[in-house]
């Protein structure tokens, strides 16, 4: 019999190289980058399905309305919700979630996904997952491998033990070995010779063996974490975390503390579509292309292009891209990129660059997002500020109203009186 699955979906973090629609202040995540619902939409939808429980979310301070938000605008309701104090990785926010659910549900069968990943193909995903319950429930540590089309060096591989079935099912197999992120010629020989998928990162285990893993490789994660959640305090419904406890852990990823030690891992191949959307250059490979190669979104117009991406975000403006190859264009009404798609990975460069100098662009949108809605800077001055409020008209299908304008004047902004 399967055992009910516990999603985790992982929400914290920053997505710089999709600078600028993806900004510190609104991830990448909780944007609508495909389709109609944000990716952390459609990841939590992707396991509403009876072999799966609501979903434990882990995510940032800043973040924690925002989740709830866009939870009750597609009728999902998250089991907890843990906040992390601050960002460490990967490797502490799964140990919490172990713990958190170690705590109710003792020996829970966990799925660890990344929130910001694209999955067409929900039901095949699923059969996947079922596939290494018996593995998992057996005390391995299960990760699933994607097969590859091209060869990507912004992930870690996998080496299996064996080759994948002509039709790739999603056989456990034990798992051989990790691979660091390659250089391009490393990577075209392990695509070639058939024995390598991506690190999806995504994982499935019970609360059991992972937290025996900590213990084993990572025991001061496993201590501190164990701190910060026995001293975690309940607000509103959020867990937080106590965050003395939480300072001292190292920022590490899972690979990296459990994964790459561990000698009881499985590994399920998966041979759908998947795309972790990592870059701009992801979203152009992922995305619709006119024969042309060309991959437009929003107001835009293409004259002689190809290869190309081009995308803008504001009604007001029109994105015109004339003879370009192989470019990156973004449009947004406060940032505009401009990349050629062989240097989409140095996008997070160039925002660590504004950061240093900085550029407030780097990290935070106009927009703000509150619990009760959202606020825009139209105009900022010396002594003033105007601004749009937007509140929350139906808390639980997230539709907004206007409700007036704001003027912030020297008084609240600390100027000379």
């Amino acid at each position: 019999m399967t055992p009910m699955i516990h999603p985790v979906l992982l929400c914290g973090g920053s997505g710089t190289r999709l600078w600028p629609l993806s900004r510190k202040s609104f991830p990448k995540q909780f944007v609508k980058l495909v389709g109609g619902e944000s990716l952390f939409q459609t990841s939590a939808r992707r396991f509403c399905a009876p072999e799966f429980m609501p979903p434990t979310l882990v995510t940032a301070s800043d973040f924690r309305f925002v989740v709830l938000e866009q939870l009750a605008a597609v009728e999902i309701g998250a089991a907890q919700v843990l906040i992390e104090p601050t960002p460490k990785n990967t490797a502490a926010a799964i140990c919490a979630a172990a713990l958190a659910l170690e705590a109710k549900t003792p020996g829970a069968m966990m799925l660890v996904v990344p929130s910001d990943h694209v999955i067409p193909d929900d039901a095949r995903f699923r059969d996947a997952v079922i596939a290494g319950t018996d593995a998992a429930q057996a005390g391995q540590i299960v990760t699933f491998g994607i097969r590859p089309n091209h060869p990507e060096t912004g992930y870690g591989w996998l080496e299996l033990s064996q080759a994948p079935d002509a039709d790739f099912s999603p056989r456990p197999q034990p798992l051989r070995s990790f691979v660091e992120k390659p250089d391009l010629a490393t990577a075209e020989r392990l695509m070639a010779g058939g024995m390598h998928l991506w690190n999806a990162g995504i994982f499935l285990f019970s609360t059991t063996t992972i937290l025996k893993a900590f213990a084993t490789h990572a025991p001061d994660t496993l201590s501190h974490t164990r701190t910060a959640y026995k001293g975690a305090e309940l607000d509103l419904g959020f867990t937080r975390l106590a965050p003395a406890p939480w300072e001292e852990l190292p920022n590490t990823s899972i690979d990296y503390a459990v994964m790459e030690r561990a000698d009881n891992m499985t590994v399920v191949p998966y041979g759908g579509a998947w795309s972790d959307l990592g870059d701009w250059d992801a979203v152009w490979r992922d995305g619709t292309a006119h024969a042309d190669g060309v991959v437009s979104t929003g107001p835009t117009s293409a004259l002689d292009c190809e290869d190309t991406l081009l995308h803008a975000t504001a009604p007001a403006q029109q994105l015109v891209g004339i003879g370009l190859k192989d470019i990156i264009a973004v449009a947004m009404p406060d940032a505009v990129l401009v990349a050629h798609k062989d240097r989409a990975q140095d996008v997070k460069d160039a925002v660590a660059q504004m950061k240093a100098t900085g550029v407030a662009q780097a990290e935070t949108l106009p927009r703000d997002y509150r619990p009760w809605g959202w606020y825009e800077s139209l105009v900022v001055g010396p002594c003033f500020q105007m601004k749009p409020i937007v509140e929350q008209a139906d808390a639980y299908f997230g539709e907004y109203k206007i409700t007036r304008y704001e003027d912030k004047f020297a008084r609240e902004l600390g100027a000379p009186q």
